[in-house]
């Protein structure tokens, strides 16, 4: 670059460029109505939940990373990206987002449960044995999550501890005994729904 002298800027010609930036600035302000990125964030996540409660999964899925575009580290849309993944049937996917749920909150109770239930269907066992005692351990009166512990822990052959897990489930929530019954297969209970906060 050699030979290149910088070219001068005049004092005329900084309060012009200066100008220009604050109006830009103004102009993308007002493009998102001043709203701050967490408020976009929860706009979206809003309109996504509405989206994905319809069943329009594909339009929900692309609010979500909207989402994300906002605040990067919202432990919702990775669940709830993770829940149509599962819904899909794309449980590497799920893994992953609900991997991404919990690296922001790891105690986030819906993604380790939905997450045990991948890792099962997956065919890790053990991975999913671990992820249903560490939600068990920070809700224990989770009885669905004590329900599929005990039907992991039967499959790789604990099957003392699955009954008592079993039995567990069923007396914290007594209609759970209709998917434990002898006369027909065993159910484990299904992945916890989509969600914009700990209250919906």
């Amino acid at each position: 670059m050699r030979g290149i002298a910088p070219v001068p800027i005049g004092r005329s010609a900084l309060r012009l460029f200066a100008t220009v930036v604050a109006a830009g600035l103004l102009v993308g302000a007002g493009a998102c109505g001043g709203k701050s990125e967490s408020e976009q964030a929860s706009e979206w996540l809003a309109k996504g939940l509405d989206a994905h409660r319809a069943g329009h999964l594909a339009e929900a899925a692309s609010d979500y990373r909207q989402v994300l575009v906002h605040d990067p580290g919202n432990k919702y849309a990775y669940f709830n990206l993770g829940v149509i993944d599962q819904t899909n049937g794309a449980l590497a996917s799920a893994e992953s987002n609900y991997g991404l749920a919990l690296s922001a909150d790891p105690n986030f109770v819906p993604a380790l449960f939905n997450l045990a239930i991948v890792e099962t269907g997956l065919g890790n066992l053990n991975e999913s044995i671990d992820l249903y005692r560490r939600t068990i351990k920070l809700q224990p009166d989770y009885a669905e999550a004590h329900l599929n512990l005990g039907f992991a822990l039967i499959d790789a052959g604990e099957r003392k501890e699955g009954r008592q897990e079993l039995a567990l489930a069923v007396k914290l929530k007594p209609k759970l005994a209709e998917r434990v019954e002898p006369a027909g297969s065993p159910k484990p209970a299904v992945s916890s729904s989509p969600s914009v906060s700990p209250s919906s």
